[in-house]
């Protein structure tokens, strides 16, 4: 009984190193109260720059490359800023997101388009959905999407959410259609994946692709 009593403290110590380690840098003002402010670090120059507001001018920037594609005589490809189809797709994606979403970003990272904004994490169904992490949590928080464009059929595509982190809580992968479940509104299309949001798109549209920092779109084979 001695071992099994050791051996649950250790677990329980484990799981306070982890809680704690989580959220540390919400609980390290409190620790430095009374004393020395802590010394703020810099952000990493290298991911500030990485990351791009989404704009209404971004947006229309991509609208007309995406018109140039549907044009007889158009391009047949198109190389577009991660920051200005984000900003085009985010109209889109608005209309499922909550409304609670704002200053949204996006990045392209390895080869996925990641779109982060301050959300309410109550959106995703608080403690039902995140259990006792939701009580950790503030009434905003910085939520990340990290995932892939896929066109599923002429006019209708989908953002597969592969990484979902909420503060600097990453939720596992199983998770994840539950909570798309919780934040989607409106019908959702048949094909889209559990874990996917779905786009309108134009019909010409044929191909997203997402690599060496940049997205390309194709137009759609005859």
């Amino acid at each position: 009984m001695g071992c099994m009593r050791k051996l649950g403290c250790l677990v329980l110590l484990v799981l306070l190193v982890a809680v704690a380690w989580i959220f540390q840098d919400r609980w390290r003002p409190l620790l430095h109260r009374g004393g020395a402010a802590p010394v703020a670090t810099a952000p990493d120059t290298a991911d500030r720059d990485l990351w791009e507001p989404l704009t209404a001018q971004g947006a229309a920037r991509a609208r007309e490359q995406v018109r140039a594609l549907g044009s007889r005589r158009g391009p047949v490809f198109a190389n577009v800023r991660p920051g200005d189809l984000s900003a085009y797709v985010f109209e889109e994606l608005s209309k499922q997101l909550p409304p609670s979403a704002q200053n949204p970003e996006a990045a392209v990272i390895d080869d996925a388009l990641h779109v982060r904004a301050d959300m309410r994490p109550s959106d995703f169904g608080g403690r039902k959905t995140l259990g006792p992490f939701a009580a950790m949590l503030g009434d905003r928080e910085p939520v990340e999407f990290g995932g892939t464009l896929e066109i599923v059929r002429p006019g209708l595509a989908q953002y597969h959410v592969r990484e979902l982190r909420i503060h600097q809580l990453s939720i596992p992968r199983p998770m994840i259609p539950k909570l798309i479940a919780n934040i989607e509104r409106g019908a959702r299309p048949d094909g889209i994946a559990a874990d996917a949001l779905p786009l309108v798109v134009p019909a010409y549209i044929g191909d997203v692709r997402v690599h060496d920092g940049k997205i390309t779109l194709y137009k759609a084979t005859p």
